[in-house]
């Protein structure tokens, strides 16, 4: 591999490695928002309008996908790295939360304290909630991945992104909820409805995601002329 291939793989991952965090930090940030898709009508589960979920999902499961393609790519070491630098930027970005709301606001400003707090004071239990589920289900998707990936002897592409994301999303939808009803941010009597709705929703974006894997790692590996089940070592560029 040419010195020019070496610097734009880690280029690469480095790119990939602030869409990651940029949108788990955001996920937390925006959680409280929720909203209502029906693209199949007006069911219902649990007592919860299917698809009733919040804003915070929305890029969440760009995650996942992110965290497959470096699996591919760059193999579990590197995901795993990318996973734990994910859990660093979400504890110190509660931390600034923290910090901004012990500081008053002078008079003039345009966002006041009240309005401040309504906003971001459930943020520092997002993130608590959001971190013990992303440690189940992020660690989780890049081990099943794997299994997948060394038992199919790098076949079967779909297979180990959506098997890795079912499990993996269900666990993350299951564990947040449940921690958010604890914490009392949700109501108990929503729980089930919105672990299915939840998870449901994850699961429709997974396979809408399954191309676009396909994709960037036909792109990578023509790129940097990689086999089927080779991988890109960082450590050796």
């Amino acid at each position: 591999m040419t010195l020019k291939d070496r610097k734009l793989a880690q280029r690469i991952y480095l790119y990939l490695g602030a869409l990651f965090i940029t949108s788990l930090v955001v996920s937390n940030l925006i959680f409280q928002k929720f909203f209502y898709w029906n693209p199949f009508g007006d069911f219902t589960v649990f007592g919860v309008s299917l698809f009733v979920v919040s804003v915070g999902i929305l890029p969440y499961p760009i995650t996942f996908l992110i965290t497959d393609l470096i699996s591919e790519i760059y193999g579990r070491k590197m995901a795993n790295q990318i996973v734990t630098a994910g859990i660093f930027a979400s504890f110190f970005s509660m931390g600034i939360i923290l910090l901004a709301e012990t500081v008053p606001a002078i008079s003039s400003s345009p966002i006041n304290d009240e309005t401040f707090t309504q906003v971001f004071a459930l943020s520092p239990i997002a993130v608590l909630a959001s971190m013990i589920a992303y440690l189940l289900a992020q660690y989780v998707d890049v081990a099943i991945y794997h299994f997948w990936k060394k038992l199919t002897n790098g076949k079967y592409l779909w297979l180990r992104n959506n098997f890795s994301t079912f499990l993996s999303q269900f666990l993350d939808t299951f564990t947040v909820v449940g921690l958010l009803c604890v914490f009392k941010v949700l109501p108990w009597d929503l729980f089930f409805g919105l672990v299915v709705s939840g998870f449901i929703f994850k699961i429709f974006i997974a396979f809408i995601d399954t191309p676009f894997l396909y994709f960037f790692v036909y792109i990578m590996r023509k790129r940097f002329n990689l086999k089927p089940n080779e991988e890109l070592d960082l450590d050796t560029l």
